[in-house]
């Protein structure tokens, strides 16, 4: 990048600024050694929650509640955000966020457990977003049980799917950035969706179930 494009980028991502609630849920996830979605990305969670009406959401990794507290800013004043964290000291951070931002008991849900564990026991098609930031080897199966669970419509949100800037070079080729680069590429490819890879933050890929 040249020195303008990086300066660009960096207006960017601080173009939404962040208030007192995220960054103290952002200092908080840092102190948990659970990197949150950046504020560029946080900014087009928010965007995509809104742009779908998104009443019914699922998040996969709650860190310290970061990424849940843009999802609930973009949907409706009763919409309900289900987050499922394998980590308890996490999932108890996440809920103090939510708290803290003075979000209602009833608008969040966080399910301490596996991932693939807890998303088979949901329904099929009910759901409007599903938002995927957890373990990295867990996101094929993640995907495509969000696929499943979405409806006709709803979004798919994955983060860190640049991986520190490593996807997009084609000389490296451990096994976390070629399954995230072969990843990417199959679900741009997937007639089941619509898909777009937006360069904000780690990489935010979306898609539209069609």
């Amino acid at each position: 990048m040249t020195a303008a494009q990086l300066n660009s980028h960096a207006y960017a991502e601080q173009f939404v600024p962040e208030g007192e609630a995220l960054e103290a849920a952002r200092h908080a996830g840092s102190s948990l050694g659970a990197p949150p979605i950046g504020t560029g990305g946080g900014a087009a969670l928010r965007l995509l929650a809104a742009a779908v009406g998104a009443h019914h959401v699922v998040e996969v990794g709650a860190g310290a509640g970061v990424s849940g507290l843009w999802l609930l800013d973009g949907m409706p004043e009763d919409g309900v955000l289900t987050t499922i964290e394998l980590e308890p000291e996490h999932a108890l951070r996440a809920k103090r966020s939510f708290s803290a931002a003075g979000i209602a008991a009833q608008r969040t849900r966080v399910i301490t457990g596996r991932a693939l564990d807890v998303l088979p026991r949901m329904n099929d098609s009910s759901y409007d977003l599903v938002h995927i930031d957890a373990d990295k080897e867990g996101y094929p199966q993640y995907v495509e049980h969000a696929i499943r669970l979405l409806r006709r419509g709803g979004v798919i949100a994955m983060d860190n799917m640049l991986w520190h800037d490593r996807v997009a070079d084609p000389a490296v080729r451990d096994e976390t950035t070629s399954m995230l680069r072969q990843l990417g590429k199959d679900l741009r490819d997937d007639e089941r969706l619509i898909a777009s890879l937006l360069p904000v933050g780690d990489g935010l890929f979306a898609a539209v179930k069609a």
